[in-house]
């Protein structure tokens, strides 16, 4: 039987930028890129995998160039910056997944990994089995991992504690939410694509009925809102944070913590000053190349 290919898309870039590639990666095609690095040229590439031709169109080609062309215009060494494209087996690509993607343990409470992994979770350590590849999210960024640390940290089990999560992706922050014990727990994506995996990663995960998952734009939701959550996670771009910074703290309870994620670190102080003015205060955040994230608790 033929095996259909899959297009292979790759920009080689700096060391100092893969973070920030990545994430530019991710938003734009809806999946965890990979990293090679080439031993002999040290040249590193970062890659994603289009499942037909429509996924590579010019349109998206221009929107990659122009993402990695403000990433220059801000600051940042991108490197050659050259956008590669090639067509590979997808038992070829089924198998180089395996070989990148490795269990990611949140201490003893959390075991997030692929579904050929043969590792066995501690203990009444919850388990997420999430598979990479086209989907959004995996826990492989740092700036889902600082999510996932927090949702573990900020868990108490003789509680109630809901939870919303902004910009889901894959799922994987409401699944392992659901896992852990938060109840409600309550998810929205603008993708309907991000929606669709987020299903079928909750239902995998056996926690479909105990999430609700929602195709929600955040800019036309009310500004005021009756449920409020014991904790949020807001993945999203810093010009979102500022603008709609009124809808989402309309969403947290006054005892709660916000986590926001992803933040370019030139771009973090005016985020955390929009939000301190709003009356909260930087409880933790984490530096990684050139990303920033924190959690943020109401100044009593």
């Amino acid at each position: 039987m033929k095996i259909a290919a899959l297009r292979q898309i790759s920009v080689v870039i700096s060391a100092e930028a893969e973070e920030a590639v990545t994430a530019l990666l991710e938003h734009l095609f809806h999946q965890p890129p990979s990293i090679y690095t080439d031993m002999e040229t040290k040249a590193i590439a970062a890659s994603v995998f289009c499942r037909k031709n429509s996924d590579w169109s010019p349109a998206q080609r221009a929107r990659l160039a122009a993402g990695l062309k403000e990433l220059h215009n801000r600051g940042l060494e991108i490197g050659p910056g050259k956008i590669t494209t090639k067509r590979v087996r997808r038992q070829d690509w089924a198998e180089s997944w395996k070989r990148h993607f490795k269990p990611i343990e949140i201490g003893a409470a959390l075991l997030v990994k692929p579904s050929w992994s043969k590792r066995r979770p501690r203990k009444d350590q919850a388990v997420v089995v999430l598979d990479p590849g086209l989907s959004f999210g995996t826990g492989q960024h740092p700036t889902t991992a600082f999510c996932l640390e927090h949702l573990v940290a900020f868990r108490r089990k003789e509680q109630s504690q809901s939870f919303l999560d902004l910009g889901t992706g894959s799922g994987i922050l409401a699944i392992a939410a659901a896992k852990l014990g938060y109840a409600p727990v309550h998810a929205l994506d603008f993708d309907p694509e991000a929606i669709r995996v987020a299903s079928a990663n909750a239902r995998q995960n056996g926690v479909l009925k105990q999430l609700q998952l929602n195709r929600q734009d955040l800019t036309k939701l009310p500004n005021s809102n009756r449920q409020k959550y014991d904790l949020i996670c807001a993945n999203l771009i810093s010009n979102l944070m500022l603008a709609e910074q009124k809808r989402i703290l309309n969403r947290l309870q006054k005892n709660g913590t916000l986590v926001l994620a992803g933040i370019l670190q030139t771009e973090f102080a005016l985020i955390r000053k929009a939000y301190e003015k709003a009356g909260l205060r930087l409880a933790t955040d984490r530096s990684e190349r050139e990303w920033r994230s924190g959690a943020f608790v109401y100044n009593f």
